[in-house]
Parts: C-alpha cells; sequence; structure tokens
C-alpha cells in the first residue's frame, strides 16, 4: 500500500515540529554520512567473502607517510581540531545553537 500525499505531509509536519527547520538540514547530512558508510561496509563484507579478493587485498600495518605529492599535514590545524574533539563542553558556557 502506497501512502497518500497527505500523510506524507503529516509525517514531514511532525518531523519539522520534533526537530525544528534549522536543525533538518544537519540531520540530512548525517543521515547521508550513515547511508555510505553503511554501503561501503557492506560492500567491504561481501569482497572478503570472495575467495579471489582476499589474496590480492593489502593491509597498511604503520602510519601513512606523505609523498611528494601529498602536502605534509599543518600541524596547528590539525592541533587545534584534536583538541576540540577530546575536550568536554563548558557547562557554564550557553549552548550553541
Amino acid at each position: 500500500m502506497r501512502p497518500h500525499w497527505t500523510q506524507i505531509l503529516i509525517v514531514l509536519l511532525v518531523v519539522v515540529l520534533l526537530f525544528g527547520a534549522n536543525r533538518l538540514p544537519g540531520l540530512a547530512r548525517s543521515v547521508g554520512q550513515s547511508m555510505k558508510i553503511f554501503k561501503n561496509e557492506v560492500k567491504d563484507l561481501a569482497d572478503e567473502d570472495r575467495p579471489d579478493a582476499a589474496a590480492t587485498k593489502t593491509t597498511v600495518t604503520g602510519p601513512a607517510v606523505p609523498g611528494p605529492t601529498a602536502p605534509a599535514p599543518d600541524p596547528v590545524v590539525d592541533a587545534s581540531a584534536q583538541r576540540l574533539a577530546d575536550t568536554p563542553p563548558d557547562p557554564a558556557a550557553p549552548p550553541r545553537g
């Protein structure tokens, strides 16, 4: 049974009321990224099941070394991104929105 256009409209209205119009683009972006990761994992699992893929698959055991075509990472940008990811938010700060 296909949903009628009024049912779809009601569901969209409820979603907008629950999440707010400002959060919908971020929500859609995160769902898209999750779907992409899921597809890649399913593809990797399917590739592992094939016997010829196991022999050709290579693994990297050490950190990647930038080659002549790859630019060196910027330590200032990397350190600040790492610091922001590791530090919890300040409970006294007002919420961002």
